[in-house]
């Protein structure tokens, strides 16, 4: 499967880029002081309402898998994504529960950025695979996963509390070990002089 697309020049933790020419800082989840910015942003924007238990539940297991999008010239919060990671049926997987970006600072690359951090920190971790649910009705969140390699995996049916329909969205990371394996099937065919064209 495809490997998520990692931006060539991606700006260092807590760095900063450029964004329709307007200077975006992205951090890292720093505590409580970060809390009421990410639930703002996310009742604000997302259909789904949340309890502080729950936001409270991903940043402080996950705080590393929570990153916030500041407007470098005022300070404000212009985005923000929550995910988490652990086992789960045999593989250890991450998951995107929230994404969010202020509709005025939207098409600027934010959201990509803000996911794109996230799966980093996830790979490095050591999960297999990345998952979330996404309306059918949301083109843009759809288009933005898809451009990342992420598949529809199922529809789920009425699973919002508006009565839409979800797609689970999958991304699968390439696993080291299949291709080293598959590397040394290679080099035994060659030493057997193999012709067939299907080895």
């Amino acid at each position: 499967m495809s490997a998520p697309v990692m931006p060539a020049t991606a700006p260092t933790e807590g760095g900063s880029s450029s964004s329709g020419g307007e200077e975006i800082a992205y951090v890292s989840y720093g505590g409580e002081q970060h809390l009421p910015l990410v639930m703002s942003l996310v009742d604000e924007e997302l259909s789904e309402p949340y309890s502080i238990f729950t936001y409270r539940y991903f940043v402080y297991i996950w705080p590393q898998l929570t990153f916030l999008a500041f407007d470098a010239k005022d300070g404000k919060c212009v985005g923000t994504v929550v995910c988490k990671m652990g086992e789960h049926r045999g593989s250890f997987r991450g998951y995107i529960a929230m994404l969010v970006v202020l509709k005025p600072y939207r098409g600027r690359g934010i959201a990509t950025e803000l996911v794109t951090r996230s799966i980093r920190v996830m790979m490095e971790s050591g999960c297999e695979e990345v998952t979330l649910e996404a309306e059918v009705t949301n083109k843009g969140a759809l288009a933005l996963y898809g451009r990342l390699g992420f598949i529809r995996a199922k529809r789920l049916y009425r699973y919002y509390l508006n009565g839409v329909d979800a797609f689970r969205l999958k991304l699968l990371f390439p696993r080291p070990q299949l291709g080293l394996h598959l590397m040394m099937v290679g080099d035994e065919r060659d030493e057997q002089h193999m012709e067939s064209p299907y080895l």
